[in-house]
């Protein structure tokens, strides 16, 4: 997905949709682009179904751009790039329990390995989705740090900084469940890093509060209270943020 930045060589129209998309206003953001050709009705696909991954809503207008990207891809390409969409969406429903549709997830991902070429730009980010879909469905660690680490060297040879502030963040989380706390340190700072510098606001909180997980205080309580600060900010997005930010013995912080 394009836009994932305010670099001189963006342009206006993906400088406006970024800015959106980083404070949150996905479906405003989706509202700028015309979906007329297979690379503008992907990304507002792409759009919509990330609101889905933040705020748990809007399935049904992510299932209907993702279908109108569907229909408008013309190359291998276009066509694996639709079908990566779709084995997230599918993978997210799987995941908040909208829905089971885990077979749907793998298979979408599968099709889209199929068309997608190893060296492609848009290899990382598949790599990466078939990576979640192991670790968060599959229940395999092992498979879904190999699908990590694919993406997380395709996110630096092809410059896909925030698909690169992803591939740390996963890695860090796998080192952490098994006890590599220096290992999972670093991989969330360097997480945080990128996704302050890009300004990717509704991506810092979790950051946040997942490098103060690996923090002794005062370092980890200053880290949370920045993310509820930001949380607050966003109007409580994520969603799934909720429960981890309220203080012992409050009630869980809404949207």
């Amino acid at each position: 997905m394009s836009g994932d930045g305010t670099t001189a060589e963006d342009d206006p129209l993906q400088t406006a949709v970024w800015r959106l998309r980083s404070r949150a206003c996905w479906v405003d953001a989706a509202a700028l682009l015309t979906p007329a050709t297979p690379q503008a009705a992907l990304q507002r696909a792409s759009l919509l179904a990330e609101r889905c991954l933040y705020t748990e809503a809007g399935w049904e207008d992510a299932e209907d751009a993702l279908r109108t990207a569907e229909a408008l891809a013309y190359t291998d390409d276009e066509r694996g790039a639709a079908a990566c969409e779709r084995g997230y969406l599918a993978y997210a429903a799987t995941l908040f329990q909208i829905r089971d549709r885990a077979d749907e997830a793998r298979a979408a991902l599968g099709r889209a390995a199929a068309l997608i070429a190893p060296g492609a730009p848009g290899r990382p980010l598949l790599d990466f989705r078939r990576g979640l879909v192991a670790e968060n469905l599959t229940r395999s660690p092992q498979a879904a740090r190999a699908a990590y680490r694919r993406a997380h060297a395709g996110a630096t040879a092809h410059a896909h900084p925030l698909l690169l502030s992803a591939t740390w963040r996963h890695l860090a989380g796998l080192a952490l469940r098994e006890g590599e706390l220096t290992e999972a340190r670093h991989g969330f700072a360097e997480s945080l890093r990128i996704r302050e510098e890009l300004g990717y606001l509704v991506g810092t909180a979790p950051a946040l509060v997942s490098l103060a997980d690996t923090e002794t205080e005062p370092e980890a309580s200053r880290l949370r209270e920045e993310a509820r600060r930001l949380f607050r900010l966003l109007g409580g997005v994520p969603t799934w943020l909720s429960q981890r930010l309220s203080p012992p013995g409050t009630d869980a912080a809404t949207a």
